[in-house]
């Protein structure tokens, strides 16, 4: 069974609203279907140094722990354009089996300008 958890520092940190937000989103796509793992986009932002923020759920839907190491990510519009793309190592973001957890990837460069009222779509690249 899928359970929703969150990474300590999120976890102090994450105000009521949004963590009530995740909650919901948990509720509504926590089924697995055919994927392992499953990435829900919640929002993006822009920071003051004008990278892109993307934080999405992650549902590690496998029986074996996800861990990232040197992992290609792409950040899609609807129609499968790139936005931004990245290489992702983070010891701190570790799943456990069939667990989900909200996490934020900072993409650096932005290839193409995000429509503000489009919300992209992450997926691990090939």
């Amino acid at each position: 069974m899928q359970k929703l958890t969150f990474e300590q520092a999120w976890d102090k940190t994450i105000s009521l609203k949004d963590r009530e937000k995740i909650h919901e989103v948990f509720l509504a796509t926590n089924q697995k279907k055919n994927e392992t793992i499953k990435f829900i986009p919640l929002w993006q932002a822009k920071n003051h140094k004008g990278e892109l923020l993307v934080t999405v759920l992650i549902h590690n839907f496998s029986e074996q722990s996800l861990a990232f190491h040197n992992n290609k990510l792409h950040y899609l519009t609807s129609n499968n354009e790139i936005i931004a793309e990245h290489t992702f190592s983070h010891a701190s973001l570790m799943l456990e089996p069939e667990t989900s957890m909200p996490w934020t990837f900072i993409f650096p460069t932005i290839i193409k300008q995000p429509s503000a009222a489009e919300i992209g779509k992450l997926v691990i690249a090939d």
